[in-house]
């Protein structure tokens, strides 16, 4: 018995040993990052905007300076406990108009050995580093966290720009990777208003190796849609902190032109309208619906053959399609409006008519034509009545003469066809130019469209994580949404669901997209 008490103790020792060696294991960085030569031929370059490279690192500065070391960390022991580590983190699901993926918690203050370990060598030892290749002081500001990208998981175009960053890094610890599996980090090129325009340089996530870069006012860039089914893009990233870089003027876009109505009579409404959004008192109760939500839904809107025709139009060859950007803000196509067939068009004069703008008065109670009574004129009806009723009509007659002027109710359009990688942002610009107005979309040829694929619109309230509405792509479904300045809209990205083996024929959709100001 006792000799086997001796070997147990043995046994137990080992194991003790073991364990202390791997939690004193350390992050040493890889020997270039080291080398004294190194460091000031990377500054000169940095310094000089010319591409470098030795060993393991490289720099290269187009579209903007960019830094990448393999083999970051010398210990392979090290990286894969780090690794593990951090899939034993508690994540959290991601996801708004920009970005989905799963997010851990601040890890500036995670006490396991690894991640307190790597984390000390990067804003310890090399921050000074990265400090003076950069010719600047960075501030010992501790800002990681961890990231898994995962089937659909995207980050879409964005410049990281927040006070007080100016590096970002990221760490990539996945399995081996290729660029069909998607999770790439894009490098965009911009034009001369500082707008991202294409990307020029896609960098495959790698085992064990840092990328690092500048934030500016150029450094566009996104993660790509993870196109794998069966791998995650595991990734440490954050910022070092230090003095911004001078940022010109936020760019702002010219208005798109807004138009009044066409002169067309309630004669095309008879052609393409389902009869039953033209009774008179149907209208009344979708007034009282839609004055009560400020949305509605209104189904089967235009008569089948129609909708029919124009569905099978919008597939046709001869329309030209635009992508429209710029990629920080949009990502979809537009048609041609020269290049439409006659149905479509004539779908397009319909929804400019003077008619429509009438019948979407007695749907909304928008003042949107002028046989439409303007609130001005309800309330002075009011007053009229009170007046008689009072016998004080010459105070009535005098608020009368002082009536505005009615202004023209105007509107804008486009005809639009989502796909893969489809989508619209929330932005500065539409926040700060906001007005009232009344959406109306009407798509085309999602009969086997899913939300899970994206592609439908979210209101939001400005400034606000809380989300108002959800309206989803539906055939014939004309949707109506009046949203006041404080109230934003995005269309979530159209993910590879849309088009991967297995799914539903329906890979892209169409609408038309209006919008109408009183």
């Amino acid at each position: 018995m006792a000799s086997k008490r001796a070997q147990g103790e043995f046994d137990n020792t080992e194991k003790r040993k073991r364990k202390k060696k791997r939690s004193e294991e350390t992050a040493e960085l890889c020997a270039d990052v080291e080398d004294e030569h190194v460091k000031r031929a990377m500054k000169e370059a940095w310094s000089s905007r010319t591409h470098y490279s030795h060993g393991d690192l490289e720099l290269d500065c187009h579209p903007f300076p960019h830094c990448i070391i393999r083999n970051f960390l010398r210990s392979e022991t090290f990286v894969e406990n780090l690794q593990r580590e951090l899939l034993e983190l508690n994540f959290h699901e991601k996801s708004n108009d920009m970005y989905k993926f799963k997010q851990s918690d601040d890890l500036k203050k995670r006490r396991e050995p690894h991640i307190a370990r790597l984390r000390a060598a990067l804003f310890g030892r090399f921050r000074p580093w990265l400090g003076e290749v950069l010719g600047v002081e960075l501030e010992p500001t501790v800002d990681i966290s961890c990231a898994k990208y995962e089937y659909t998981d995207v980050l879409l175009c964005h410049d990281d720009e927040l006070e007080g960053r100016r590096v970002a890094f990221i760490l990539y610890l996945v399995p081996p990777w290729q660029s069909c599996d998607g999770g790439t980090l894009d490098l965009y090129t911009t034009d001369n208003n500082f707008q991202p325009q294409s990307i020029v340089k896609s960098l495959v996530p790698s085992w064990n190796t840092l990328i690092l870069f500048e934030v500016s006012p150029i450094s566009f860039h996104q993660v790509s849609e993870v196109l794998s089914q069966d791998k995650c893009r595991l990734s440490l990233s954050g910022w070092f902190h230090g003095p911004s870089l001078e940022r010109p003027p936020r760019y702002i876009e010219p208005p798109i032109p807004k138009s009044p109505h066409l002169p067309r009579d309630e004669t095309m409404l008879l052609e393409w309208i389902n009869p039953l959004y033209l009774d008179i008192s149907y209208q009344e109760k979708i007034q009282v619906e839609f004055e009560d939500s400020s949305e509605i839904q209104l189904k089967d809107f235009l008569k089948e053959e129609k909708f029919r025709e124009v569905s099978e139009a919008l597939q046709q060859a001869q329309i030209q399609w635009k992508k429209r950007g710029p990629p920080n803000k949009r990502c979809y196509e537009v048609a041609c409006l020269d290049t439409l067939p006659l149905c479509v068009s004539a779908c397009w004069e319909l929804l400019r008519s003077e008619a429509f703008f009438l019948l979407l008065s007695n749907f909304t109670g928008l003042c949107l034509h002028y046989l439409c009574p303007t609130d001005d004129e309800d309330e002075e009806k009011e007053r009229q009545e009170e007046g008689e009723v009072a016998g004080s009509s010459t105070e009535s007659s005098a608020n009368a003469s002082v009536k505005k002027e009615p202004s023209t109710p105007v509107c804008c359009g486009e005809v639009r066809r989502w796909s893969h990688g489809s989508y619209t942002l929330l932005h500065d610009g539409e926040a700060a130019r906001a007005e009232y107005a009344l959406d109306l979309v009407l798509p085309f040829g999602c009969t086997d469209w899913q939300p899970e694929f994206g592609g439908f619109t979210c209101y939001v309230a400005n400034e606000e994580d809380e989300e108002l509405l959800t309206v989803y792509p539906e055939d014939n479904s004309l949707a109506l949404v009046y949203r006041d300045k404080e109230t934003l809209k995005f269309a979530k990205h159209v993910n590879h669901k849309c088009s991967s083996a297995g799914s539903p024929t329906c890979q892209e959709f169409y609408d038309f997209s209006f919008v109408y100001y009183e």
